[in-house]
Order: structure tokens, then C-alpha cells, then sequence
């Protein structure tokens, strides 16, 4: 049996090569592209611009194919969250985060994460694999697509961009899937396909110094940092990663990201722990370490309330210490945002993102809490629904 190419797997430049081989031009794989990632098509014949003999050729030989959606949450402030089928049991998480001016999509790129940070419960389910760029970038094709059916938005570069923002800040360390991370951003930014501009797509990482460098060559898109510590000794215990690429190692790595960056400023993500990171001697150490002479680094602050788990051992900040701590960099002339927690009641807020689901039983466990949920807030709820102006 023929195995079919899935040709979400495919940057620009791949799939000129592959149509090469069809015997095709380049100005087919344009076409082709702008099929499958402006209008979502998933079926060779609706390509109607598409010489005959090329959709039967690519009848016989290819797919579009993304992962298949196992749920589909919103939540009452409107965050939406599927679950994906990445194959062998294994489960990711896409959440869409709708504001006002804009539309965010955080994607995974690993079923599971390696790094095991402390306060995150992707972490603590274990490593299972890195995402293909067909699971990757099928992602950002299948939420899109979504939403517009959704709100009857037609498909295709007349009809309303739905996610004008992708964080690749889902499960798992985007640095340490590489290659399928890059290929997938470069498909997020040509013009043939999302059309995204390198500011409004962010990568963040905990801090992989050599691939950092390596992303600032080929694809540098805004980047978000992990950093969660103000000293090595805290961010040892935090970070395991950090034993390999301390604190100064990381800012001069932060320092030689920007002379590539399409902003001028590095984001540092401070996820804030009761009485473990948060005291205003913390602050002014972080004040100390950006504005070091030799490493320190033009940033911003955005400070995220953590969401506990019972593994962690962890506790949230208390409000009035993540606004005094706020305050102290703030006053330290740095930008300091406090992150508005979203999805919480769908478990969808940053660090909660379940990994594998080796078995399904963690579905089953979400479909009955689903239920408990419609129970207390009605049948809607979990639902799209119309809600009149």
C-alpha cells in the first residue's frame, strides 16, 4: 500500500521540490499552498485552479491531514481548548486566546515535555516524543478553520483572520524539536500561507542557549524566555536546564538574540510562587542581572500568577506581593505586565496543559468534569454559543 506524503509537512520551499518531482512549476506549489493554508482545503478536487492532471496525481499520492480533535472546550471567558490526537495514545493541547484587537493561538510542539520544570504539570507527565511539522503547523490550520466555521467567516484571504498571534508557548521546549519548529514557523510567516509577521509570533523557551543562536540565523521571530529565577541557585532547583546554560550564559545569549529580533526587547516569563521567588529582593536582583554591563538585556517583565498543582508542592503569590514585586521593577525603570489568568476553569491557563494520555483515561476524566461543569453552569456550557449583544 502507497503511504501518502502529508503535505502539511511542507515549508514553501519544500513543496516547490516536491511538486518538481511531480514534474510540476513553481508557481503550482503557490498555488497548492494557498489552497491548503488560506482556505483549508483538505480535498485535492476543490482545488479548482489546479490542472486536472495534477489534482489525480495528487489524489494518489498525498493528504492534508491534522490531528484529529479528541474535545473541544470554551471557556466562559471565551478561551477555547482542543485536544489533539498525535497518535499512540499520546494527547496535545491547542488553546485559543480571543481579546478584543486580537486573536492568540499557544501551540505544543512535544506530547509531553523533557525540560521538568517545578512549577509546570506538562512537565511532571514525562517526555513521550517531538511533534511532527504536520502536527505542529496542523495546529494553527485546524483552530483556523475552526473559528471561521464557527462564526460563518468565509474561508480563503477575504475573510477575517481569526488568530493574528501564535505563541509557541504549549506543551513541551520548541528548541528541542528544531527542525519541525522552524519549518512550521517559516509556513506562519510567507505570504502564501498565514501571512504572519515575525512580531506577532513569539517562541518561548526555557533557555537553550545553542539553539537560540541557531533560531537568531534562521527563522528569529519574537522570542520569550522562561527565566522564573533571579539567581542560579534558585533557578537550578526551578529549571534543571539551568545547570547547563546558567543565568549569564542565558543573557548573553538574550543579548545576541536581539541584534536579530523584530523587537527590540526580550520577554522574560516570572512565574510567581509564594515565598520561593517573589520577595522585593528577588526584584531588585532581576533589576541587577538586565541591567549587568556585560550580559544585561533590553526586556520586559510579564509576571504570571502560577496555577497550582498538587505535585508541585507549590503555591500561587499572594496579589498584593506580585503588585509590590511588580512595583520594584517597575520603579527600576523596567516594562512589568501582570499576566490575566484564562481558561482556568477548562485547564487551560499556562503551566496546566495535560501531556500524554497514553490510555485515554485522562479524556475520560475531562469528559466527566465537563459534565460536572454543565451541570453547575447549564448545558451550554463547553459550547459555542451565540451570545446576543
Amino acid at each position: 500500500m502507497t503511504t501518502l506524503t502529508n503535505l502539511l509537512d511542507f515549508d514553501p520551499a519544500q513543496l516547490v521540490a516536491y511538486c518538481a518531482d511531480l514534474g510540476e512549476k513553481p508557481f503550482r506549489a503557490k498555488q497548492l499552498q494557498r489552497w491548503i493554508h488560506q482556505f483549508g482545503a483538505s480535498e485535492f478536487d476543490t482545488m479548482t485552479d489546479l490542472a486536472k492532471s495534477l489534482r489525480d496525481k495528487l489524489a494518489t499520492r498525498a493528504e492534508i491531514r491534522a490531528p484529529a480533535i479528541i474535545s473541544d472546550h470554551t471557556s466562559l471567558d471565551g478561551t477555547r481548548k482542543w485536544l489533539v490526537d498525535v497518535g499512540n495514545g499520546n494527547a496535545v493541547e491547542t488553546v485559543f486566546i480571543p481579546e478584543e484587537n486580537r486573536g492568540t493561538l499557544c501551540i505544543s510542539t512535544q506530547a509531553g515535555c523533557a525540560v521538568n520544570c517545578r512549577f509546570c504539570s506538562t512537565g511532571k507527565q514525562g517526555f513521550n516524543r517531538n511533534l511532527t511539522v504536520a502536527e505542529i503547523i496542523g495546529q494553527l490550520w485546524m483552530a483556523e478553520f475552526e473559528l471561521r466555521r464557527t462564526k460563518g467567516t468565509e474561508p480563503g484571504p477575504k475573510g477575517e483572520r481569526q488568530i493574528t498571534n501564535v505563541v509557541m508557548m504549549g506543551m513541551g521546549e520548541p528548541l528541542l524539536n528544531f527542525e519541525p519548529t522552524v519549518t512550521a514557523l517559516k509556513l506562519m510567516l510567507d505570504d502564501n500561507a498565514y501571512g504572519l509577521s515575525r512580531r506577532r509570533v513569539t517562541l518561548s523557551t526555557s533557555g537553550v542557549v545553542p539553539m537560540m543562536d541557531k533560531l537568531s540565523q534562521e527563522v528569529p521571530v519574537a522570542l520569550a524566555v522562561s527565566l522564573h529565577a533571579s539567581n542560579d541557585a534558585l533557578r537550578d532547583g526551578l529549571i534543571p536546564l539551568n545547570k547547563k546554560y546558567p543565568l549569564r550564559e542565558l543573557m548573553a545569549a538574550c543579548r545576541r538574540y536581539l541584534a536579530f529580533a523584530p523587537r527590540d526587547f526580550i520577554t522574560f516569563e516570572y512565574c510567581m510562587l509564594d515565598g520561593v521567588n517573589d520577595s522585593d529582593e528577588h526584584a531588585r536582583e532581576l533589576l541587577a542581572l538586565v541591567n549587568d554591563p556585560v550580559v544585561g538585556v533590553s526586556c520586559k517583565f510579564n509576571l504570571i500568577p502560577f496555577n497550582p498543582f498538587p505535585e508541585s508542592g507549590l503555591l500561587r503569590s499572594k496579589n498584593p506581593r506580585i503588585k509590590s514585586f511588580a512595583q520594584v521593577l517597575i520603579d527600576g525603570g523596567l516594562v512589568t505586565t501582570i499576566r490575566k489568568t484564562r481558561g482556568d476553569d477548562i485547564d487551560a491557563a499556562c503551566g496546566q496543559l495535560a501531556g500524554e494520555v497514553q490510555d485515554r483515561t485522562r479524556v475520560q476524566e475531562r469528559m466527566e468534569k465537563m459534565a460536572e461543569y454543565q451541570k453547575k453552569f447549564g448545558a451550554d456550557f463547553g459550547r459555542i454559543v451565540e451570545i446576543p449583544s
